[in-house]
C-alpha cells in the first residue's frame, strides 16, 4: 500500500538528514531540497533561482545525471543531480522498483517537477539573527 508523502513528512526527513546547524535549506513541493550555502537575502528566492536552473531535466546533458544515496537517518533515498546542493528525497513506498536506476529516475522526475513548478513549501532558516554565527 502506497502512503502519500506529506509536506510534514518531508520536513521531518530533511531536518534529520540536514542536521548541521549551519545549513539553511528550502524544500519544494515534491521533495527537492536546495541547501543554501551562502544564505544572504531571501532564502526562498535564492533556492528558487538555483532550482530553476538546476532542477529541470534535459536529456543527453548533465541535467539528466543522477546518483542515489541510501538515507541513513531516514527510510528511503536521496537522489543527487548535477548541482551538489540540490537533493531530492524518495520515500521507500514511492518507486515500485527499488533498484538504484528506478529510484534515481523517479527522484530525477520529482526534481524536474520541482524545477519547473517551483513551489516552496518550507524554509529552514538557520542563520543567526545577530550575525555572529550559526543560530
Amino acid at each position: 500500500m502506497m502512503i502519500a508523502v506529506t509536506t510534514e513528512m518531508l520536513v521531518d526527513v530533511w531536518q534529520r538528514l540536514l542536521a548541521d546547524p549551519r545549513k539553511s535549506w528550502v524544500l519544494f513541493e515534491h521533495g527537492t531540497c536546495v541547501v543554501v550555502t551562502a544564505p544572504e537575502g531571501d532564502l526562498a528566492e535564492r533556492a528558487t533561482e538555483v532550482l530553476r536552473e538546476y532542477g529541470p531535466v534535459h536529456a543527453g546533458s548533465s541535467a539528466g545525471d543522477f546518483g542515489v544515496i541510501d538515507a541513513k537517518d531516514a527510510d528511503g533515498w536521496v537522489v543527487t543531480g548535477h548541482h551538489r546542493d540540490v537533493l531530492t528525497y524518495v520515500a521507500p513506498d514511492e518507486p515500485r522498483d527499488r533498484s538504484d536506476i528506478a529510484v534515481g529516475v523517479y527522484g530525477r522526475s520529482k526534481r524536474h517537477r520541482d524545477g519547473t513548478e517551483l513551489r516552496v513549501v518550507h524554509v529552514e532558516d538557520r542563520r543567526d539573527p545577530t550575525g555572529t554565527g550559526p543560530a
